[in-house]
């Protein structure tokens, strides 16, 4: 496609010396990827990038026309079947890329009739969630984790808190038991970690397997038996793919927006001299440093002309919510308009549908552990602070913190809408409270 000549990349970039597509992988991209937004802004609304060695795709960085896309249900289509690079075979099938890009009978590879039909079980799934009892839900889980730390005075506050408590959340909200909640939080855990990936997705969909077989044969008050319960009738395949979607999806985008949160409130003093800190604190990260950074797949349904760039049919076409959020033109809009007009959970009829649950788990995260830990503060130099690399998603690798010790929380076990911690399955080697981390956490209700 035709490019402008643009100026000289970011230092260590790999483009420079090529002036190809712009790598957004490595730890120079992840140290600072405003520098390399800045740069591609140079190419106009779109850019050449390189997402991993040898998968090349198209990046809107403009949010007038991130907007103007992410609402074209007609010229692009979701459904990753349409990748004519993987198609080709121009894409290795052990490309770190391909797990999130590759086609899943879920509603966020899918388009028209079968997209409203699985989203709007979703959707109306999730609008039961009471917000009250998911506030008190996460107080409950926050108490656990920080009970695991507190008396040290120090902790990671990623690794040992942002990490873990909204797969603890999740666990709750879909009603796993201990056996099938430990196996989940492997899973995803496993997948982000990127150890083993193929063992850890596996994992994942034998547990949420188990799961819909045991809310077909006892439904809960839960949003697995609320899906299962919804009008759209899915199956159990349909089940398995939209609730791993929830799960992995949801806990990624929520474990990077708890910790770059902590880390924006524990790095700019200007929060602390402001009256609703963590609300402030939690948009402007939504405006900034986003916890999904470069995704929303798309596909140009023919050959085409977008935003002054020719597109083939099949080109994979990704939105830069941070690059479109942070735009030179949006600094008076966003001061004059809304706080929320950002673009971080996405827009059109793929927005995220669980934004509003993931709002109220996170201000409770936060605000739980600020109330707890009320003089927390980093413990390194800012500076020395590392990011995942990645082209998808934006987090810290650790945000070790100190604070004065303090004795652990115990609050009065409320109802919770999981079973009691099951026996081990046979070969799993678990033995009473020395089982995973969500038997740990119920045993820990129950004392």
């Amino acid at each position: 496609m035709d490019r402008p000549t643009a100026p000289a990349p970011p230092p260590g970039c790999p483009a420079h010396n090529s002036g190809g597509a712009v790598p957004l992988h490595g730890p120079e991209f992840a140290a600072d990827p405003q520098a390399y937004y800045a740069y591609l802004r140079h190419f106009g609304p779109t850019a050449p990038v390189e997402l991993a060695p040898g998968v090349e795709a198209t990046l809107v960085t403009d949010y007038a026309t991130a907007l103007h896309l992410l609402q074209d249900s007609a010229s692009f289509r979701k459904d990753s079947r349409r990748w004519r690079d993987f198609n080709d075979g121009k894409i290795a099938p052990d490309s770190p890329v391909v797990p999130l890009l590759s086609y899943r009978p879920n509603c966020m590879f899918s388009d028209g009739a079968e997209h409203l039909r699985l989203r709007q079980a979703i959707t109306d799934s999730m609008a039961r969630i009471d917000s009250r009892q998911l506030s008190q839900s996460t107080e409950r889980i926050s108490d656990f984790l920080i009970s695991q730390f507190s008396a040290r005075g120090s902790a990671d506050l990623v690794g040992g808190y942002a990490r873990q408590l909204p797969l603890f959340v999740f666990n709750e909200l879909f009603g796993c038991t201990a056996d099938i909640g430990d196996r989940v939080f492997f899973g995803i855990s496993g997948m982000f970690d990127g150890v083993n990936a193929e063992k850890a997705i596996a994992v994942l969909f034998e547990a949420v397997g188990e799961l819909i077989a045991l809310k077909r044969a006892k439904p809960g008050d839960d949003v697995t038996s609320w899906l299962m319960q919804h009008q759209s009738a899915l199956s159990d395949e349909e089940m398995v793919h939209q609730l791993a979607l929830l799960l992995g999806a949801g806990a990624e985008a929520l474990v990077n927006l708890i910790g770059n949160t902590l880390h924006r409130l524990l790095t700019d003093d200007r929060y602390a001299y402001k009256g609703g800190l963590i609300e402030e604190a939690l948009d402007d990260t939504l405006w900034e440093n986003p916890p999904m950074t470069n995704y929303a797949a798309h596909y140009p349904v023919a050959d085409m002309e977008f935003a002054g760039q020719k597109l083939s049919a099949g080109d994979l076409v990704l939105v830069s919510f941070a690059a479109a959020n942070t735009g030179p033109a949006l600094t008076a809009a966003r001061q004059a308009g809304s706080n929320r007009a950002h673009l971080a959970w996405s827009a059109g009829p793929h927005a995220c549908p669980s934004k509003d649950p993931a709002r109220h788990i996170a201000v409770a995260a936060i605000e739980n552990l600020l109330n707890q830990l009320p003089d927390v503060e980093l413990s390194v130099p800012e500076d020395s602070l590392t990011w995942r690399p990645g082209a998808f998603s934006r987090g810290l690798t650790t945000l070790p913190a100190r604070f004065t010790p303090v004795q652990p929380v115990r609050r009065p076990a409320a109802q919770t809408r999981t079973e009691a911690p099951s026996a081990p399955r046979a070969g799993t080697g678990r033995r009473g409270e020395r089982g995973g981390m969500w038997s740990q956490f119920l045993n820990w209700l129950t004392k």
